[in-house]
């Protein structure tokens, strides 16, 4: 691979990756593309037609005459994306370290005076000691210490509970801002495998009899549609029958006898009629629809579709409770990104298909400018540009390392409820962040004074400091029943 230059030529065999960006001389077959594109389809592609490299061949032997190597193919452009993404960013400063870099001095310099004073105003000096050593005992940081440790160590060990990987506590503040979400639709909305979803006949045909056809012509293809339509009959107890005489049509479908008939199987254009109920659902873009037929007319119509997860609807509304604006962004076509955002209640308006990885990080990047505060969920190489540049990124952990590690949360669950229970959960750890803080500020303010004035004594002050790093530790352990 490293030698080739533009302008070469070379072989790809079924199954293998193409080697480099390219443009196909002789051959069609259909390439799984869904790495880089996330469409979760293959695209067929003959002669003429661009291949991008790493992308993998389907079925068939391809030539392919390389027209981008090195720097400047597809992938290489994404992985720059990545790395321009990831230097913008800035860290964020832990909350604590902003407190105590003023609360110490402070309260060295009050004990300081008190003893100071109790002195001037002709008290003895055991007295001032004491009130001195009781204000640094009552001011001992010990719960400002263990308000940001203890919380990040529950909540993140409850994450990791919960298939959920925070990579660092300056992700918290991440959370806390963001109000709007962009979701992949490939293997994160939807399950990234197509399944068989509705049959449609035309006439007298029986369902499960066109079903029976198709299945029987397709059980001699590897195509991933062919292998949908036939687990789908066997989902209904439909069996394919024997054939003889397979030809695959490449880029068109596939034709063969069924029981002495010659069933053919594919695109509109293998058939001299086509019923318009059959036509119709070809052009309803519900997912990828085929025709069933035999004597040149269409008889059935059977589609094919990424579906979403059973958890992304009320994931998604989840989402909009937390008061996050969805979107959806995708490589793959118009009509199954829209019908996929009716779904699982994502507005149609904030849906935007066939996008390049490209597209995908500049979409970002525009919502950013609109003064956004922008989270990004993927899974994919096409994905990690996005990743990167998003305020919050978060990549689902069956995805590619790439994806992962552009990602600033990695979801160990391939469920759309963990990007609403990340969230929820980075929010909560961080309002008990704050919340100890607040305790442990507060209990100094009030008992410092009292310290002062001699109210209290150093050992009290002990017993006063150690129950306030016991409380600070309860209020942290609550977030192990998060999600509970």
């Amino acid at each position: 691979v490293e030698e080739l230059q533009a302008g070469d030529r070379f072989v790809v065999r079924p199954g293998e990756k193409v080697a480099t960006d390219g443009r196909i001389i002789e051959g069609a077959s259909s390439i799984d593309a869904s790495m880089v594109t996330g469409e979760s389809m293959p695209v067929e592609v003959a002669a003429g037609d661009e291949v991008t490299g790493a992308t993998v061949n389907g079925h068939g032997r391809l030539v392919v005459q390389a027209l981008r190597v090195g720097a400047e193919t597809t992938l290489a452009r994404i992985t720059q994306l990545v790395e321009q993404a990831q230097t913008g960013k800035a860290p964020v400063q832990r909350l604590a370290d902003r407190i105590s870099a003023v609360f110490v001095p402070v309260v060295l310099g009050i004990a300081a005076l008190t003893f100071v004073l109790w002195l001037v105003t002709g008290n003895p000096v055991t007295d001032g000691l004491a009130a001195a050593v009781a204000v640094l005992i009552i001011a001992c940081p010990c719960a400002l210490g263990l308000a940001t440790p203890t919380a990040l160590l529950t909540g993140t060990g409850r994450g990791a509970e919960l298939g959920i990987l925070i990579k660092g506590p300056q992700i918290l503040e991440s959370t806390r801002r963001v109000d709007t979400v962009v979701l992949d639709k490939t293997g994160t909305l939807t399950t990234g495998e197509p399944v068989l979803t509705d049959v449609l006949t035309a006439g007298a045909l029986p369902n499960d009899a066109a079903l029976k056809a198709a299945a029987s012509v397709e059980a001699g293809s590897e195509h991933p549609i062919a292998q949908a339509i036939v687990q789908g009959a066997r989902d209904r107890g439909i069996e394919p029958k024997p054939i003889t005489g397979f030809t695959n049509l490449p880029g068109q479908g596939a034709r063969a006898s069924v029981g002495g008939t010659e069933v053919t199987v594919g695109k509109p254009d293998l058939f001299d009629q086509v019923p318009d109920p059959l036509q119709s659902e070809v052009d309803a873009g519900k997912g990828t629809t085929v025709l069933v037929g035999w004597d040149g007319t269409a008889r059935a119509a059977i589609t094919v579709a990424d579906t979403p997860r059973d958890s992304s609807a009320a994931a998604v509304g989840r989402l909009r409770e937390l008061g996050l604006t969805p979107y959806l962004l995708t490589g793959d076509n118009e009509h199954t990104a829209r019908r996929v955002a009716r779904e699982v209640g994502i507005d149609e308006a904030n849906v935007d298909a066939g996008v390049l990885p490209q597209d995908k990080f500049d979409h970002v990047r525009a919502l950013q400018e609109q003064g956004r505060v922008v989270a990004m969920v993927g899974d994919g190489v096409n994905d990690a540009a996005a990743l990167a540049q998003a305020d919050l990124g978060m990549a689902m952990g069956s995805g590619t390392d790439v994806a992962a590690e552009s990602a600033d949360i990695v979801l160990m669950r391939s469920d759309v409820h963990a990007v609403a229970d990340s969230i929820g959960l980075s929010r909560k750890t961080l309002r008990v962040i704050k919340q100890n803080l607040v305790w442990a500020f507060g209990y100094n303010t009030l008992a410092i004074p009292l310290a002062a004035f001699g109210l209290l004594t150093p050992m009290i002050a002990g017993g006063a400091m150690a129950m306030s790093s016991v409380l600070v530790v309860l209020n942290s352990l609550r977030l192990k029943a998060y999600g509970r």
